[in-house]
């Protein structure tokens, strides 16, 4: 496929994912290798069996943290991020008909956000993903947005006195749910490392056109962080729909085979990376990320799975589509095993 001579060959971006889509048991052995075998020197950690069943990697012990952060070292890999769920908790202790938990907000910045933050810095990275509270089901965001964007000033205050990035994730249901509620959620917060995080299918699973997608990413420029790269093929006509539930999220594709607009987006994104780069140096961050959350063989609002093979498909998918946009990357080469 012939690269646009108009976009930079400078450009660049780092490859990750979720190791736990790869892996068909979460296993950390084969989470790792599957991310060594595809040429990853980067991934993102979120469910990991680490030989006592699989836990979310909040809930690990320091034994297991340790043993996981050997076992990194092991498959030549670093983390890109901690794929937290901090902020997937209901902002209100009211009924409303979801499974959703909630914690008084003073209990939770002392134990789940200070522990989410030892915890990034003991894997070695700067980056903790995380999301803007479910509010009640049926509720207007709009009147919960001074109390969302309150909390998430003082999550990002805990993480900055940890070093770190909160980076904030659009997705339905939540009140940072489209990219111009996260637009307004970064303005209001305020806080330098409180980046956004932009995902096109968490976007168009709620019935949004690829040019309404883009128009969303367009939002959420001024604080982009990084991306998640997963993509949406719609099961019928395009559908705006106000709460997604778990029945709705099964139709997810590779990148450059769905209908959330990723190549708008990458054809922008390749001219915008330079910005992105300054943004993260503040922070010691060196790469602008890609992270692979594919769901091929589906997905949730708390996980997905791709398998192996699933994984590789949907990463050369992506790569097909970062060709055409001139965005460089690159794999492991043999010069890297010695």
């Amino acid at each position: 496929m012939l690269i646009p001579q108009s976009v930079a060959t400078s450009t660049k971006v780092t490859l990750s994912g979720f190791s736990d889509e790869a892996a068909w048991d979460k296993t950390v052995d084969q989470q790792f290798s599957a991310m060594a075998a595809l040429g990853l020197r980067f991934t993102s950690l979120r469910f990991i069996d680490m030989g006592h069943g699989i836990k979310n990697m909040m809930q690990l012990d320091d034994a297991e943290v340790d043993a996981c952060v050997k076992k990194l070292a092991q498959y030549g890999l670093s983390v890109a991020t901690l794929g937290s769920p901090i902020g997937k908790v209901k902002l209100l202790d009211e009924e409303d008909g979801t499974k959703n938990r909630y914690v008084p907000f003073a209990k939770y910045l002392a134990e789940d956000v200070t522990h989410a933050c030892r915890l990034a810095n003991r894997l070695g990275t700067r980056l903790i993903r995380g999301f803007s509270f479910y509010h009640p089901k049926g509720s207007d965001p709009e009147q919960h947005l001074p109390q969302v964007i309150d909390q998430l000033g003082q999550i990002a205050d805990v993480c900055a006195q940890h070093g770190l990035v909160y980076g904030l994730e659009v997705e339905a249901n939540l009140v940072g749910q489209t990219g111009f509620w996260m637009a307004r959620l970064y303005q209001g917060v305020g806080r330098d490392n409180l980046l956004l995080i932009f995902d096109a299918a968490n976007l168009s699973t709620q019935g949004y056109s690829g040019q309404q997608v883009y128009e969303h990413y367009l939002a959420m420029k001024p604080g982009l962080g990084w991306l998640h790269i997963k993509d949406y093929k719609h099961p019928g006509p395009v559908k705006r729909l106000e709460h997604v539930d778990e029945e709705a999220l099964k139709h997810f594709v590779p990148a450059d085979q769905g209908d959330s607009g990723h190549e708008l987006v990458l054809r922008d994104l390749a001219h915008y990376l330079p910005t992105i780069r300054e943004r993260l140096a503040k922070f010691s961050v060196a790469d602008v990320f890609l992270d692979l959350e594919p769901h091929v063989r589906g997905g949730g609002q708390f996980g997905g799975f791709s398998g192996p093979d699933g994984f590789g498909i949907a990463l050369r998918g992506l790569c097909r589509g970062l060709d055409y946009a001139g965005i460089d990357y690159s794999f492991r080469e043999y010069a890297d095993l010695k």
